[in-house]
């Protein structure tokens, strides 16, 4: 009796109401014992955003000519497999250089260059290559997207650790800055989330989350205020949702790397393994340099390689690797030229990069011209094609995301269509043709 009366208390403290006879609130039934907590099985999406605009020519799109570079020559170009990159190992301090990078993942990468922005602002640009919709500011971002189309009801669908993260109100946005804050997540019954000293035992909170999700199927059906009938489903939605985030627990680390990006890769694989989440949109700054281009493209390239590896290496200890599709992109790059204070401005043509399942590796697609400006493609061969190709944009790739996704005929694409004409959509860009080299 003292437990059900302390029960009554909390419901009255949460604002419920019990609708049934107290006997029938503590019964159990085969159908609640057999009910399953929202989860998610991959595949798992991981955006790497190098946020403010990385100098391509320093990664993937090495240029040793017309002094557009000012720590390499021509010559000292490296190749892996199909790829070319900047030789940087000399030039670094800390992090993974492009030698070690390339060698690791070349096979297993796809290579995007002459990629046209179109604009050359932050803010826009951002939204561009996040949604594919430059003119809107309506439109979700692909991580969001593929989260309300593969998992809208698990309980972290879409993690954002910064950079452009629209939603199209579609599925909430979901911010978790530490590991610490991800264990009280975890562990939310539990006085400052410890597993060990919770507020309510097991009986409690079982006896809780039947009251509401009976409470929930009573009104069903019944006409009531949108705005009334939101919050009560938010309400048990929270509740059933703090009894899925509990799976996070067995795969949060103790410690992480102090790397900026280690922290959200191990938050947003941990969510993941959990099956609480479907997409990830992680993010490093500080790369707009315009000064000192050399010395600052140095320290953050490296930085973000060094953070995908740890991605890479962690999906494995958790075995989820197979099931991990990662993007590596920036809004802009940098002018072919050095301005008075060392430093590069804005550019508007760039590159990308995919590695993943069903992503054809070891592929380097599309070119810039000696003085860094783009190369049309033919997309349906996808060879460079000065004549009669086309100028790939980001609208071209998301909608090559969304199909290789599969949720291009999904109702949610199709409330935010990218309008990309079928002349021009690239054909077999994840893998389905012969790889071809620019």
């Amino acid at each position: 009796m003292m437990q059900r009366r302390s029960f009554l208390k909390l419901c009255s403290a949460a604002g419920l109401e019990l609708t049934v006879p107290i006997g029938q609130a503590f019964a159990e039934s085969p159908a609640e014992n057999q009910r399953e907590l929202p989860s998610y099985d991959g595949p798992y999406y991981v955006v790497f955003n190098a946020s403010g605009g990385w100098d391509t020519t320093y990664l993937m799109d090495p240029k040793g000519i017309n002094n557009i570079n000012r720590l390499y020559k021509e010559g000292d170009i490296v190749t892996e497999g199909n790829h070319r990159f900047a030789p940087n190992a000399a030039h670094i301090e800390q992090g993974i250089s492009n030698e070690d990078f390339f060698s690791k993942y070349g096979k297993e990468l796809l290579v995007f260059n002459g990629l046209d922005y179109s604009v050359n602002n932050h803010s826009p640009c951002s939204r561009y290559m996040a949604t594919g919709k430059l003119d809107s500011l309506a439109y979700p971002t692909f991580a969001a997207l593929v989260a309300a189309c593969n998992g809208p009801d698990v309980p972290l669908a879409f993690l954002t650790f910064g950079n452009y993260s629209a939603t199209g109100n579609l599925v909430p946005m979901a911010r978790v800055p530490y590991l610490n804050s991800l264990n009280r997540l975890a562990n939310a019954d539990g006085v400052d989330g410890s597993a060990r000293h919770a507020f309510h035992d097991d009986f409690v909170r079982d006896r809780i989350e039947r009251a509401l999700e009976r409470q929930m199927q009573s009104r069903i059906g019944t006409a009531r205020l949108p705005r009334v009938e939101r919050s009560q489903s938010m309400l048990y939605s929270a509740q059933l949702n703090s009894k899925a985030l509990e799976r996070i627990s067995p795969f949060v680390p103790e410690t992480s790397p102090r790397q900026r990006l280690s922290q959200q890769v191990d938050i947003a694989l941990a969510s993941f393994r959990a099956g609480v989440c479907v997409s990830a949109n992680l993010s490093i700054g500080q790369f707009d340099s315009h000064a000192n281009n050399d010395v600052d493209q140095m320290k953050l390239i490296p930085e973000l390689l060094a953070g995908i590896d740890y991605a890479v290496m962690r999906s494995e200890e958790l075995q989820i690797r197979e099931k991990l599709v990662v993007i590596i992109q920036s809004e802009m790059g940098r002018t072919p030229t050095y301005n008075q204070g060392n430093g590069k401005d804005h550019w508007s043509v760039g590159s990308i990069m995919f590695m993943g399942p069903q992503i054809q590796g070891n592929r380097l697609i599309g070119a810039t011209d000696e003085n860094q400006f783009l190369v049309p493609i033919n997309p349906g061969t996808l060879l460079t094609d000065s004549e009669t190709g086309i100028r790939v944009r980001p609208e071209h790739l998301h909608a090559a995301l969304r199909d290789f996704a599969n949720i291009g005929d999904h109702k949610c694409s199709q409330q935010f269509p990218l309008k990309v004409a079928e002349s021009e959509r690239l054909r077999g860009l994840f893998g389905e043709n012969p790889s071809p080299v620019s």
